[in-house]
């Protein structure tokens, strides 16, 4: 085969993989490169109280994303790994007001609503569920799962300037959760489903309410953690013929008269190839980190538009009082201030919301022992400056336990046992990121439509991941991947590469 057929995905995570799958089962020669030592990306796993706990995202919906990936690659999803569906969406936990879980049930969750808040928010609940339906029915066919589109083109998709006006574009999301719920607690609650993509809910459009509908659409639980997902999608394309070299980090992208030609990795060693997909953060091309010739292949992005970031701890620890569900949200007492320190102040709020995985709840049952835990706060994306002021975990963990012990919960032992990472570390992790999980942020209403597509502005470069179109999230970023692998494969059958 030549070049020409040949394929060099840069990065093994949701994106890349999703490519890999794609381009191999299409017949393309597919070569995976990654400088970990196995596949995933942001889906990574660390070792902790001798036991490995996911350490990056922890919530599987659009399953149907990955049954049409399967589909494609002549296999079923549900047979490849094990599944359960979550009866609790998420448990939520305020200081002395209350505790809230939201239901894969909608009747469940209305009813839960009225008996927390009072009969009118539990039927405001359904109202708003309604709406997130309606935004997110307009918006699968014709942007999340379609090649980028400019404000235009998707109002010709759509079809329908009702239907396109109600997904909100120019309304914050804020302001639309003020006018569904009285209930402050309520606010807090949904406009959470914003940090998905490391937005502030103050400032992102109320489209994003669709990530809602998303959430109660299903939400599943995965033996062997989401790992696990990113071993099927990497033994799906080996199935189709695509090779992976792991331990392997790609240097510089290779370009001759104008159009990419292969890759040049660090040891030296050059693969000729005819298109490559970078799944890796766009602003490691911007920065000139993969060459100079392909630093201009797409848009920089200022640092004060990074998303969040986030400080991490992965723990094995025994819990006391509240019972904790699979997802767990402990909030503050003061929303706003949270997402003002992050993005405004470049800091951490002095009591932060923490998100807890517990990976070893399924169902009402404790787990004997100290049960694997993933706690989470938010923080800015500024891991790279000399001079970053949150560099040290340990300075925020009382914070934290702080916050959840106001909620009911008690960590024995606390947090210094366990395996922490900062904006530094996740800057050192994706680099040219500063630390940022999201790409950029989905600030304003034309956000969205500030992600470069799956074509780079150099023939014969691609790209997948979350910083790309469509966005953040492991079943958007495979949308990305797929998206990349059909634009290749459509730019080859009509005898171009851009």
């Amino acid at each position: 085969m030549t070049s020409r057929g040949r394929v060099v995905v840069i990065g093994a995570g949701a994106g890349g993989l999703a490519a890999a799958s794609d381009l191999a089962h299409a017949g393309l020669d597919v070569t995976v490169l990654d400088k970990a030592a196995c596949e995933g990306g942001k889906m990574r796993q660390v070792e902790a109280g001798g036991t490995h706990i996911d350490a990056g995202p922890t919530v599987f919906t659009m399953r149907w994303v990955f049954e049409a990936l399967f589909e494609t690659g002549g296999q079923t999803f549900g047979t490849s790994l094990g599944l359960t569906p979550a009866s609790v969406l998420a448990r939520h936990a305020w200081q002395e007001s209350g505790v809230l879980d939201l239901h894969a049930d909608i009747d469940a969750s209305a009813d839960a609503i009225g008996a927390f808040a009072g009969r009118r928010e539990g039927e405001a609940y359904r109202g708003f569920i309604t709406e997130c339906r309606d935004i997110h029915t307009t918006l699968k066919d014709t942007f999340m799962a379609a090649q980028k589109p400019t404000p235009a083109s998707l109002m010709l998709r759509v079809g329908d300037l009702g239907a396109m006006w109600r997904t909100r574009p120019f309304d914050t999301y804020w302001s639309r959760l003020r006018q569904r719920f009285t209930d402050p607690r309520l606010r807090q609650l949904f406009g959470r489903y914003s940090t998905y993509v490391g937005s502030s809910p103050f400032r992102a459009p109320a489209t994003l309410m669709l990530i809602a509908h998303v959430e109660q659409d299903g939400v599943w639980l995965l033996d062997g953690g989401m790992r696990a997902l990113a071993s099927a999608v990497r033994r799906l394309a080996e199935a189709g013929g695509a090779k992976f070299r792991f331990g392997e980090e790609a240097g510089r992208i290779l370009v001759s008269r104008g159009a990419v030609c292969g890759v040049r990795l660090k040891s030296g060693e050059e693969i000729p190839a005819g298109a490559v997909v970078f799944n890796g953060d766009a602003a490691a091309l911007s920065a000139g980190l993969l060459g100079d010739d392909v630093r201009g292949s797409v848009p920089t992005v200022p640092r004060r538009a990074r998303s969040l970031s986030a400080i991490t701890w992965c723990v094995a620890a025994q819990t006391r009082g509240l019972p904790l569900a699979y997802h767990n949200v402990f909030f503050s007492d003061d929303y706003k201030d949270e997402f003002d320190a992050a993005f405004r102040d470049r800091t951490v709020t002095q009591r932060p919301t923490v998100y807890i995985c517990a990976q070893d709840r399924r169902g009402d049952a404790a787990p004997e022992g100290p049960e694997r835990l993933l706690l989470l706060i938010n923080a800015p994306p500024d891991g790279d400056l000399v001079q970053s002021p949150i560099t040290d975990a340990g300075r925020f963990s009382g914070r934290v336990l702080e916050q959840l012990e106001s909620c009911g919960l008690t960590l024995d032992g606390g947090l210094s046992e366990g395996v922490a990472t900062t904006p530094q570390g996740f800057a050192n992790l994706f680099p040219a990121t500063g630390g940022a999980l999201y790409g950029q942020a989905n600030h304003g209403p034309m956000a969205s439509f500030a992600r470069p597509g799956s074509a780079a502005r150099i023939p014969g470069l691609y790209l997948a991941g979350g910083s790309a179109h469509p966005g953040p999230g492991v079943p958007m970023a495979t949308l990305s991947g797929r998206l990349a692998a059909a634009r290749i494969l459509s730019d080859l059958s009509r005898g171009k590469r851009s």
